[in-house]
């Protein structure tokens, strides 16, 4: 169900300031009056009579363009388990909740907001920060699009933890209760006020309830803040006479060829100019030392993606700049049909990131090698991620509540809030009903999951068997385990 657009996540609400928008008691009972064409128990469904095309294939056309030998990576991570394939198949879910009852209400989303996606990072001013931390999939959309990917993720992760399906409906309800709660707050104030709205590391650690997410989140945070430029010298790099050089981890990491390590620093020239100009002047502080390729994720894999080394005025002052491939999202069919929006898709993720997130990456910039589209981030600016595995239920249950509030306020900073607030109202109804959607859906994973092991176990997809090995999955392709 292709939404029709009602907000100005496409800027025509905005064109100009001579023009009077909705007031915001309006957007309010706009939003109520959609309940009339779209019910809050319609939340609750998963799937609809439709032919629904088949998973494998879904994810067989996603690697068309990836690189060759890169892909039995991508799908050893994906078959290890539930949750990795749910990472790694985020055209399959598009293709699933983008055909599913919506109000049409399409702020900028996130377009894979599942529950490993949020994380920390630094701010401009050093702080430690945590929001959605990706966006190679964001793209104006409907908000029920990514929240139904955040409980659905919720519910398989805590499945695999080995929470109840009591306790995972708990985490449902506080995921879906902080989104509703956030958005009504945020709703009530300016749109420049809300565009501030922020949680840092030390904020969420005192205001954490429970001690479990608590511990988890502080050890965390101590590890993202050791994850800098220098300290990553010695991990990845190596003195090689005069000259620092990245050291290669095939298949994960490797060198290039001259041809293609001169059109990778060709197009960080390039990429200087699309950053604001007292950062482009801090960057022309460096000079280039080295440019490695390097894998990274799960449906990402197989993308082109660089990892280059900048050197300051000396040895100790250097940064790592990632430059990753950028292809058309895959919520885009589902509103613009064969017509792309964006003329550059690198542009198009640091635009939309900067949208979601309260702060950014400053050195966040796009670039072109070969006709293909880049984006370009710092690779090692105090990223971390609240590990999954750690944590109790209790502790996840706590946890969908951190990031039901960040999904809400990235969505309200795009405008649309009053009238997502209006539709929720203040009762559990869309919570409830989200629980059977999250129940249903973690099914309908595990299921498609099935469906690609046993393609790898036909030999219908490669799958690297050290990459498997490494998820830590009992799963061995050809054999009569299973993950």
């Amino acid at each position: 169900m292709t939404p029709h657009v009602v907000d100005g996540a496409n800027g025509e609400d905005y064109v100009s300031l001579r023009r009077r928008p909705m007031s915001r008691e309006e957007r309010f009972a706009f939003g109520k009056s959609l309940r009339q064409r779209v019910s809050r128990a319609d939340l609750a469904i998963h799937t609809t009579d439709r032919s629904r095309p088949d998973p494998v294939a879904l994810i067989q056309t996603s690697h068309l363009g990836r690189v060759t030998s890169l892909i039995p990576i991508r799908v050893a991570r994906m078959v290890g388990s539930p949750y990795g394939f749910l990472r790694g198949s985020a055209v399959v879910m598009a293709d699933d909740v983008a055909n599913l009852p919506a109000t049409g209400i399409t702020p900028v989303v996130a377009g894979d907001a599942h529950l490993g996606n949020f994380g920390f990072y630094a701010s401009p001013e050093g702080e430690l920060v945590i929001d959605i931390n990706d966006f190679d999939e964001a793209h104006p959309g409907g908000w029920e699009w990514d929240l139904r990917r955040l409980v659905a993720s919720i519910w398989v992760a805590g499945r695999e933890n080995g929470a109840g399906e009591d306790r995972c409906a708990e985490a449902v309800i506080s995921c879906v209760t902080a989104y509703r709660d956030q958005v009504w707050k945020l709703a009530r104030q300016s749109l420049l006020s809300r565009s501030y709205a922020r949680l840092d590391a030390d904020r969420l650690s005192a205001t954490t309830s429970d001690v479990r997410l608590r511990e988890v989140i502080k050890r965390s945070a101590r590890k993202a803040r050791a994850r800098t430029s220098d300290r990553a010298l010695p991990r990845f790099t190596r003195e090689d006479g005069q000259t620092r050089r990245i050291v290669e981890e095939p298949p994960l990491i490797t060198r290039l060829d001259e041809t293609e390590y001169a059109v990778v620093a060709a197009g960080l020239d390039d990429y200087l100019a699309t950053l604001a100009p007292h950062w482009r002047r801090v960057l022309g502080g460096y000079h280039l030392v080295d440019i490695a390729h390097k894998v990274v994720g799960v449906g990402s894999v197989g993308l082109r993606a660089y990892v280059a080394l900048l050197e300051g005025s000396s040895p100790s002052d250097v940064v790592f700049l990632q430059l990753k491939q950028a292809r058309r999202s895959v919520l885009a069919p589902y509103v613009h049909g064969e017509k792309a929006w964006h003329e550059h898709q690198g542009h198009r993720v640091v635009e939309y990131q900067q949208a979601l997130q309260t702060v950014s990456d400053p050195l966040l910039g796009w670039t072109t090698l070969d006709a293909r589209h880049y984006y370009v981030r710092q690779f090692r600016n105090s990223k971390g991620t609240v590990p999954l595995d750690a944590m109790d239920a209790a502790a996840l249950i706590a946890y969908a509540g951190v990031v039901g509030n960040l999904l809400a306020k990235g969505h309200a900073r795009t405008s649309g809030a009053s009238m997502i607030a209006g539709y929720l109202g203040r009762s559990d109804a869309a919570a409830l009903a989200l629980v059977d959607f999250a129940r249903g859906y973690a099914d309908q994973t595990e299921a498609d999951h099935a469906a690609l092991v046993a393609a790898v176990r036909r030999g219908d997809l490669p799958c690297d068997p050290a990459a498997l090995e490494a998820s830590g999955s009992a799963f061995r392709p050809g054999t009569g385990s299973t993950p």
